[in-house]
């Protein structure tokens, strides 16, 4: 009988930014949520706390990151915060 854990990548610092990464691609409706099995609608309240929790990270860790892990941070922030936008501006635009 196998270990689960075997089957879980490594846990380090780009990894744990990936699975906020992630969580947040789901909240924003754009990555299948697991207990639904389908991208559900998006919840930008949870989306917004997944990139202040980002922001955090980024503020906290500034100067003690490798080069690829703050390059992760960095260009997920950006990215989230773009589709953040591409999703609110696309629910006001059908909510009119």
């Amino acid at each position: 009988m196998s270990d689960a854990t075997e089957d879980l990548p490594e846990l380090d610092f780009a990894t744990f930014v990936m699975s906020i990464l992630g969580s947040a691609y789901v909240h924003l409706g754009d990555a299948p949520n697991p207990e639904l099995g389908a991208a559900g609608e998006p919840n930008l309240i949870l989306a917004k706390q997944d990139i202040q929790l980002l922001a955090l990270l980024v503020d906290k860790t500034k100067g003690n990151l490798s080069g690829d892990e703050e390059r992760i941070l960095e260009k997920g922030l950006t990215d989230l915060r773009m589709r953040l936008l591409e999703v609110e501006k696309d629910a006001s635009v059908g909510g009119e």
